[in-house]
Order: structure tokens, then sequence, then C-alpha cells
């Protein structure tokens, strides 16, 4: 009884298990646009690369960020080891080679703070030096227990003023770049989509017309035995029967490397099967130009774009004017030093340290550089305003246009879908008479030519569409359906 069970168990699953697995090869997954859209902002390769270049931006914002903080430096030398033979002036000019054999030793710990306002830079150290002789058996320590001190350029360029009025508008940018960026995934994935909807449309046609035409051939022969029909009708017949395989093949063809170019896009397994449905639930909504525009301003990178780069026209003015005139850096210092054969003595009583200096550079006569350098920064400023001008007056028009297109394909919706099933129920009607000997074949290949016609004519009515939607999200990044902004999040960033 267990070897009859054990046999019957193998026999049942090696029967059932090859039936399982090609049912699970079988499956066809049907994606809406939707669909499409969401596994390519989610997967694909090129969702990645945008997420790996936001990701750039948020450390470039961090580091500048933190380049204005205390900075806590602790730097030296150790070891520092010499022997060998070194010329040494004497007090009466000569020179005299001198065995030197020494072992020196150097270590500082700063805090350092820059103020961006005034392009200042103040520190405050201490520091300790140790030298060992091994030539004199003598050991002496030096150092500054305390120090502080700045450096303050005069009269100078200050990109640090500079750099914080630009940094955040490029962090601003790029964060609105994102959400852009992946809406463009979303509009290329549409893209993509509709032209497999496109394909898989003309399968599904020249499934359905080579059907029909073999019918169509199975009557005419019958005719053609009762001599109902010539032979040069029936040659026709025969000829359609060809040509609806041709196109049949052709479509097949096209239809896989539209399923390739898709599932690859997407990042889908390329053994997946899909069927695409055509995506029907449009809400033909009407939008407010002045809201589209003002959303446009508010969310678009264009906007802190157009700040930015006025902004760094005055800061190259700025630096023209800088560079070319009075320039003077005043360096000074304020501590304490003091040296000792022990280390713990150099700290006891020591001397006050003072440093004052102010380095300048005053041009005098550079036959007129200085000028011409300030004059060229003031007209390419004067070029640089006049762009923004333009630049601001096409982005708004494109956002008017884009959504006067918008309103128009309502119609075209509209007009589409009525005639698509004008020319499919005129087509039924024609291969009815032309089965029942009423109409040539003629007149069949030309109700079945208005019938493809209008399909293809509907379908890409709905790709107008959608594609003028997500364009118009793209350039307001505002989503029309919800009436909120668009966001996303960088996966990421999330663990940063």
């Amino acid at each position: 009884m267990r070897t009859r069970f054990l046999v019957i168990s193998l026999l049942v699953f090696s029967c059932v298990y090859p039936v399982a697995a090609q049912i699970n090869d079988s499956i066809v997954i049907s994606l809406s646009l939707r669909n499409v859209v969401d596994l390519a902002i989610r997967q694909s390769a090129s969702i990645k690369y945008v997420q790996n270049t936001n990701v750039n931006y948020y450390w470039r914002w961090k580091n500048f960020k933190t380049s204005f903080r205390p900075q806590l430096t602790l730097n030296g030398e150790l070891p520092d080891y010499s022997n060998t033979t070194t010329p040494v002036i004497q007090p009466d000019g000569s020179i005299k080679f001198k065995q030197i054999s020494q072992l020196q030793g150097y270590a500082q710990l700063s805090l350092s703070q820059s103020i961006p306002t005034t392009g200042t830079y103040i520190y405050a150290a201490t520091n300790a030096y140790r030298v060992q002789d091994y030539i004199n058996k003598s050991v002496e320590f030096s150092g500054s227990p305390f120090q502080i001190g700045l450096y303050q350029p005069v009269f100078a360029y200050n990109y640090m003023k500079w750099q914080k009025k630009t940094e955040p508008l490029i962090y601003e940018e790029s964060q609105k770049q994102f959400i852009e960026s992946n809406e463009q995934i979303a509009l290329q994935s549409t893209s993509y989509f509709f032209s497999y909807l496109q394909i898989q449309t003309n399968f599904n046609l020249a499934e359905n017309n080579l059907k029909n035409s073999e019918n169509n051939l199975k009557i005419a022969e019958v005719r053609r035995q009762l001599g109902k029909i010539s032979e040069n009708d029936f040659s026709r017949i025969q000829l359609s029967v060809f040509n609806a395989q041709k196109a049949l093949n052709k479509a097949r063809m096209d239809l896989k490397n539209a399923d390739f170019t898709l599932k690859s896009y997407i990042n889908l397994d390329q053994d997946q099967k899909i069927e695409l449905v055509v995506p029907l639930d449009m809400i033909l909504f009407s939008i407010n130009p002045d809201k589209a525009l003002a959303e446009a301003k508010a969310n678009r990178k264009e906007t802190p774009y157009f700040q930015r780069r006025l902004i760094e026209a005055d800061r190259d003015l700025i630096r023209a004017k800088r560079n070319t005139g009075l320039s003077a850096t005043l360096i000074g210092s304020y501590g304490v030093s003091n040296s000792a054969p022990t280390y713990r003595e150099v700290y006891d009583q020591p001397e006050k340290q003072r440093t004052i200096s102010l380095s300048m550079s005053i041009p005098i006569l550079d036959w007129g550089r200085s000028a011409s350098a300030v004059k060229l920064a003031e007209s390419q400023r004067e070029i640089v305003v006049y762009d923004v001008e333009k630049d601001i007056k096409d982005f708004e028009r494109s956002v008017i246009v884009q959504v006067e297109q918008f309103s128009l394909l309502r119609d075209q919706i509209n007009t589409a879908r009525e005639a698509d099933k004008v020319a499919e129920n005129g087509y039924l009607i024609a291969l009815k008479k032309f089965q029942n000997g009423e109409i040539s074949i003629t007149d069949l290949n030309i109700s079945l030519s208005e019938r493809e016609t209008a399909k293809r004519d509907y379908i890409t009515a709905i790709e107008n569409y959608w594609e003028s939607y997500y364009r118009l999200r793209i350039l307001t990044l505002y989503d029309f359906e919800l009436n909120q902004k668009i966001m996303y999040d960088n996966p990421m960033l999330k663990s940063k």
C-alpha cells in the first residue's frame, strides 16, 4: 500500500507540476497607464539616475552649511627627524658646514570660524614645539599656550557673502528639479505606453482582419462552386487573405519590439506577458490659466533659477570692481608664548605675543585694463537681465499655451470616440453585406480602412490628452485632479 501510494503520488506530481508551470508561464497581466507610470517612477533605470543626482545636491547643500560652522582642527608633524650637514652663516659672513642630528615635533589645536557677512576669518589656537638635539644632547620646548587672530580682507571680493545667496537657490532648484524629473519619467513612460498600445491595436485589428478574410474566402469558395462570383473577385478575396497575413506578421514583429522597449524602460521581466488597457478613465476638467501660471511660478525651478542668474550677474560685476581696485588685507593676532627646557615650564609666566600687518595693492597704471574689465562685466550683466526677462515671458507663455491646448483636447476626444463607433458599426454592416453578396470586396476594403483609421485616430486622441496632461503637470508641478502640489520622496535620502 505504501509503495502504491508513493508511485501514485509521483505520477500525480509529475503530471500536475508541468501543467502548473505552463499555467504560470502563460499568465498575462493587464497594465493600465498608471501602472506603467508607477513602475517607471519606482524601479526604472532613469529614476535611479534622478535619485542619485538629487543625493549629490543634498550632500552639496550639507557641505555648504557645515563650511560656515566652527572647525576644530588638530595638525602637526611627528616625527620630523634630520641627520645631515647644513651650511651655517657665521657672524663675519663666512659659511661653515655643521653636522645636525635633531628630532623635532610640532602640534597645534585650533578652533576657527568664518563670518560670511564681512568675509572675516577668526581663530583661536594653542601649540607646542619640541626639539631634541642628539649632538649637544639637549631638549628644548617652546609653544603658545593661547593665541587668537583674524584675517580680514579690505575692499576685496567676498565670495562667502555671495555664496550664502546662491547656494540656497541652487538647492531649491535641485529639489524642484527632482520632482520635475520624476514627471519627465512619467511623460516618457506614457509615450512608450501609447507606442505599445498603438501597435497592440494594430495587432488586434490584423488578427481580426485575417479571421474575417479567411471566413470571406470560405464563403467565396462556396459561391465560386455555385457560379455566383467571378474569378476576378475571387482572386481579390484571396489577395485580401495574403495581405491580412502579411499585416499580421508585421504587427507581430512590431509588437515584440515595442514589448522589449517598454519592459526595458520600466524594468519589468522580459518573460512576463503583458497586455495594455486603453486608459479611458479621463477626467475632462477645465483649468484656470491664472491658477496654472501661479502654480508654475511657485513650484518650478525656473523661479529660483532666474533669481540666481540675476544675483550671479551682480556678483560678477562686484568681483570685477573689487579685483581691479584698491585691495588690502589685515592680519592680526594676540597671544602668549614661551620657551623652556621642559614642557611644563612653557606655561610658567609666558610672554605676550602680538602681531599685526596690513598688506595693500593699489593699481596705478594698467593702460585701461581695470576700466575695460568693469565695462565688460556691466555689459554682461545687462545681457543677463535682458535674457532673464525674455525667458520669464517665454516660460509664462508656454504655460498658457499648454493650458489652451489641454482644453482643446476634450472636443477632439469626443469627436474621435464617436467617429470610432460609427466606423466600427459601418464595418460590421459592410462585412455582413459582403457576406450576403450585396457589396464588392472593394467596398468592404474601403470600410475596413475607415475602421482602422478611426480606431488609430481615437487612440491618438487619447494619447494626445494624456501626454498633454503630463506636460501640464511638468510645467506646473501641480496635480489639478487632486488640487495639490506634486511631491516625491527620495528613498535614498530616508536613511541619511
